[in-house]
């Protein structure tokens, strides 16, 4: 009995060795698995790509330095937003206010084929004449179908161009009935009613604005046409042989068809880039005004005549599309300025006259401060 307890003595002994070693080697590995890990943390930081492919491997340190890591590598400067496009939409308005100058000029050189800067009453007269400040040329003048209507009438071709847009060709024609009461002796009631027509014109309007790159300036040409219609209600004196007087209301509508159009191709600096649409301009018109035409000595005529203007029902015919801005439809309200003219005429022989005239517009934009001046040659009959 005492062999076999001894063996089973040493043998107990070897089996605790056995696991005391296996023990000892587990240890190990679990250390030598921590140390892996961290490691591969310093590892993956250097490298996000490493660490991608290693998340596996169920090390939390690493993943986590990674997307650290990762992020730092990836992020940039943001480019500049160029600014302007509120700039951009307000040339919008600016081109309203150019287009109303456009009607108003283009009526006020009307009314010289109406004779606006002669008497209400006198005799048949042709007159030939041209002007500068806007060029134009033409003819026009009046002739007696009664003894109480007239017929005033003429044509001419012009060319003008004010606060930003260009009118480079326009025939204008216009024609009026002139009812005067003469029967009712020297101081009497007259009429007028009338019309401007110019049904083509060539035109170039410009649309300025300002960026964060810098200012842009655009011209673009289309066409458009002017139609008015007028009526007038005065009250006439002949206060002398060389003197006559007179103080009148008139009424105008006014219209303006300008065809669609879109900024000029090719231009290096158009962030915000505009389409005109096709529209119509429109306003209506009062006037109350006077004149006096006075003969000095046997030779010399001269005539002045003025009057204040005020615009309602105003509305603009555009409709632009905005990059940037989006749809813009801009707005005029009322307006008021002043009208003159004058004339000074120079009998040269019986019938003939030599004419000084000048006519303008005198106020705030968008009408503004014009003068329009010219000579000519009246034949009267």
């Amino acid at each position: 009995m005492a062999n076999p307890s001894r063996g089973w003595i040493v043998f107990g002994t070897m089996l605790v060795a056995v696991s005391l070693f296996f023990l000892r080697d587990e240890s190990g590995i679990v250390h030598a698995q921590s140390l892996s890990c961290g490691t591969s943390t310093g590892t993956y930081n250097s490298d996000s790509v490493n660490s991608e492919s290693q998340a596996g491997t169920g090390c939390s340190t690493s993943t986590s330095t990674s997307s650290s890591t990762s992020t730092s590598t990836s992020s940039s400067t943001p480019t500049p937003t160029t600014t302007g496009a509120d700039s951009s939409g307000n040339s919008v308005n600016d081109l309203a206010k150019q287009r109303f100058n456009q009607m108003i000029t283009n009526r006020v050189l009307g009314t010289v084929l109406l004779g606006v800067n002669e008497q209400v009453n006198c005799s048949d007269c042709v007159s030939a004449f041209g002007s500068a400040g806007s060029f134009s040329a033409g003819i026009h003048g009046r002739k007696s179908l009664t003894d109480n209507l007239s017929l005033l009438a003429g044509i001419a071709y012009t060319q003008y161009s004010e606060g930003g847009y260009s009118v480079t060709s326009a025939p204008i024609g216009a024609f009026a009935l002139r009812y005067d009461f003469v029967d009712w002796g020297s101081s009497r009631p007259f009429f007028d009613i009338g019309t401007i027509l110019t049904p083509y014109e060539k035109v170039r309007y410009t649309r300025s604005y300002t960026t964060s790159l810098g200012a842009v300036s655009l011209d673009s040409q289309t066409t458009a046409s002017n139609y008015a219609v007028y009526g007038r209600a005065g009250w006439m004196s002949r206060l002398s042989p060389r003197d006559e007087v007179a103080a009148s209301v008139e009424v105008w509508q006014l219209w303006q068809r300008v065809n669609g159009y879109t900024d000029p191709a090719g231009v290096p600096l158009n962030p915000f880039d505009a389409s005109i649409a096709g529209g119509t301009d429109r306003t209506s018109l009062v006037k109350v005004g006077g004149q006096w035409t006075h003969l000095f000595g046997s030779n010399v005529e001269a005539n002045v005549n003025g009057g204040w203007v005020q615009s309602f029902a105003t509305r603009s015919g555009i409709i632009a599309t905005v990059t940037g801005d989006g749809t813009v439809v801009p707005t005029i309200g009322n307006q008021g300025w002043f009208e003159y003219g004058g004339r000074l005429g120079f009998r040269i022989t019986k019938g003939w006259v030599a004419d000084l005239f000048l006519n303008g517009t005198a106020g705030p934009q968008p009408v503004g401060n014009t003068i329009h001046g010219g000579v000519g040659l009246r034949i009267s009959y």
